[in-house]
C-alpha cells in the first residue's frame, strides 16, 4: 500500500467497487499514511496474509509493482480463477485518450519526461504517469479522450500486463538489472517485449538501432518500426547528420535540432532525445515543436542532477543511478577528476562493467556505501583499482568524505548502481537527502 496501491484504491471506490486494502504491514505501520483512504467502500484488512481473504468474495486482485507473481496470494488467486491484474493494467482499462509507453533499462524517466514536455508544447494535455512516481490509477479520473498519457513503464509493471495497449511505444536499451526479481535475463527481456505485445496496424514501435538487444526485437514486432539511433544513419526513424537531430530515412529528412543545441549532457541524453523525438515525430509533432522543446529541457531531478560548486568542486545527484548501466553513462558524463559514491541495496548485480569504465574514466576515487559496499569493493581489487573507502551506512559521513578527497577544480558524483532500500525509501529520498546534505556544506579552510 504505497503510491501505487493507494491510488488503484482511490480509482476503484470511484468507478464503484469495494477496495479491500491489504498489506503485511499493520496500519500503526503506516504512520497516517493512509488516512485518504478513510472513505466509504475502503476496507482495511491490514497485517493479515491475504490468501484467506480471497474466500471472502474477491472478484480480483490488483498487484503493486513491488509484489510479483510468484507471491503466493496470486497463485492462490489463479487457483481459485480470480483474475490477477497489476495496477498499470487495471488503471489502463479505465483510461481514454492516446497512450505513450517507454520502457528499457536506462533513460525512461528523462525520455518520458522529455516526451510530456513535447505534446505539452504541441497543445495537448499531458498526463504523465506509471514507474516515473505518479500512479497511472490517479490520473485516471480526470482523463480525457482528447488527452496524451505518457507512461513509463517498468518490467515489474509488465509481469501482469495483457490488454495494456500503447499507441505509440519505446524500448530504450536492455543491460542487465533486476535479476533478483526476474532471475534471468530472458525473463527480463521478455517483460521488456510485453509492452508492443498488443501493438499491431497504425501503432508505432521506436527502437534502439545502437543497442543489439533492442534491434534484435524487430522480428516480435506487429507494426510499424521508428529507429533511433546515436551513431549513423537508421532504415527509418530519428538520427544525427552532420552534427543535426533529423528525422525521416537516409535519403529523405527533417532537420531537427543541432545536437549542441541540447541541454542535457552526455552521449547517452542524446540518445533519450532521439528516442522522444522518434515518438513525438511518429505521432504527428511537428519537427519545430520539437525542436523548441528540446533547446529548453533542462533534464529531470536524480539524474545527472547539477546540485552545488562549493571551493572548486561540482557536485551531481545521480541517485537515479540505479543499476550499472546507469552509473557507467554518469561517469562517461564526468568531465573533471572526480569521487564516485556508490553502494546500495543488492540486485544480484555484476559490477565488472562499471569498474571498468571507471578504469577509463575521470573518476580517481570511489566512497562506499551499503550492502554491497564490499561486493564493489572485491571487484574494483580484482580489476587493480584501490583508491576506494567504506564509509558503511553512514550517508552523511560518506558525502563529506568524498568533498575531503575531492580536488580543486573536481566533481563528487552520486551514482550508487543499486538501488536505495538499504538505506532509503526509494532513490528520490536518497537524491533529496544527497542535496540536503551538500548544501550545508562549508567551504573548504584554505
Amino acid at each position: 500500500m504505497a503510491r501505487s496501491g493507494i491510488a488503484a484504491a482511490k480509482l476503484l471506490v470511484f468507478r464503484g467497487a469495494t477496495a479491500v486494502v491489504n498489506d503485511t504491514k499493520a496500519w500503526e505501520q503506516f504512520e497516517g499514511g493512509l488516512k485518504e483512504l478513510e472513505v466509504p467502500g475502503v476496507e482495511f484488512r491490514l497485517g493479515e496474509d491475504p490468501v484467506p481473504i480471497l474466500n471472502e468474495g474477491v472478484d480480483a486482485v490488483i498487484l503493486s509493482p513491488g509484489v510479483p507473481v510468484s507471491a503466493p496470494v496470486v497463485r492462490a488467486a489463479r487457483e481459485k480463477g480470480i483474475p490477477v491484474l497489476g495496477e498499470l493494467e487495471y488503471a489502463y482499462r479505465e483510461s481514454c485518450g492516446y497512450l505513450a509507453a517507454i520502457t528499457g533499462t536506462n533513460g525512461k524517466t528523462t525520455t518520458t519526461t522529455l516526451l510530456s514536455e513535447i505534446f505539452k508544447n504541441n497543445g495537448k494535455r499531458v498526463h504523465t504517469v506509471g514507474n516515473i512516481g505518479n500512479p497511472y490509477s490517479g490520473e485516471v479520473p480526470g482523463m480525457r479522450p482528447e488527452d496524451v498519457t505518457v507512461c513509463e513503464v517498468s518490467s515489474f509493471q509488465m509481469e501482469t500486463a495483457e490488454r495494456f495497449h500503447p499507441n505509440v511505444a519505446a524500448v530504450l536499451n536492455i543491460s542487465e538489472d533486476h535479476l533478483n526479481r526476474h532471475g534471468t535475463m530472458e525473463v527480463y527481456i521478455s517483460m521488456k517485449k510485453r509492452v508492443f505485445q498488443n501493438c499491431t496496424g497504425n501503432d508505432s514501435m521506436v527502437l534502439n538501432y545502437d543497442d543489439p538487444e533492442t534491434r534484435a526485437m524487430l522480428t516480435d514486432v506487429k507494426c510499424r518500426v521508428v529507429w533511433f539511433s546515436t551513431q549513423g544513419p537508421v532504415p527509418f526513424g530519428a538520427f544525427v547528420r552532420d552534427g543535426v537531430i533529423v528525422y525521416g530515412s537516409e535519403n529523405s529528412v527533417v532537420p531537427v535540432c543541432p545536437a549542441q543545441d541540447l541541454k542535457i549532457p552526455g552521449r547517452h541524453n542524446l540518445a533519450n532525445a532521439l528516442a522522444a523525438t522518434a515518438m513525438a515525430m511518429a505521432s504527428g509533432v511537428p519537427a519545430a515543436v520539437v525542436r523548441n522543446t528540446l533547446r529548453h529541457f533542462e533534464g529531470v531531478e536524480h539524474r545527472i542532477e547539477f546540485t552545488r560548486e562549493i571551493s572548486g568542486v561540482k557536485f551531481w545527484n545521480d541517485s537515479k543511478g540505479t543499476n550499472v548501466d546507469s552509473t557507467i553513462q554518469a561517469v562517461r558524463a564526468m568531465d573533471r577528476p572526480a569521487v564516485l559514491i556508490a553502494g546500495g541495496y543488492d540486485k544480484h548485480t555484476d559490477f565488472t562493467p562499471m569498474v571498468q569504465e571507471i578504469l577509463k574514466s575521470q573518476v580517481e576515487k570511489v566512497v562506499l556505501i551499503g550492502d554491497t559496499a564490499q561486493q564493489i569493493a572485491d571487484t574494483l581489487e580484482k580489476c587493480g583499482f584501490t583508491a576506494y573507502e567504506h564509509c558503511g551506512y553512514d550517508f552523511d559521513f560518506a558525502i563529506r568524505r568524498a568533498y575531503e578527497l575531492a580536488r580543486e577544480g573536481g566533481s563528487v558524483l552520486l551514482s550508487p548502481a543499486c538501488a536505495s532500500f538499504d538505506m532509503f525509501s526509494d532513490y528520490e529520498a536518497r537524491g533529496r537527502e544527497f542535496k540536503r546534505i551538500v548544501k550545508d556544506l562549508e567551504p573548504k579552510q584554505a
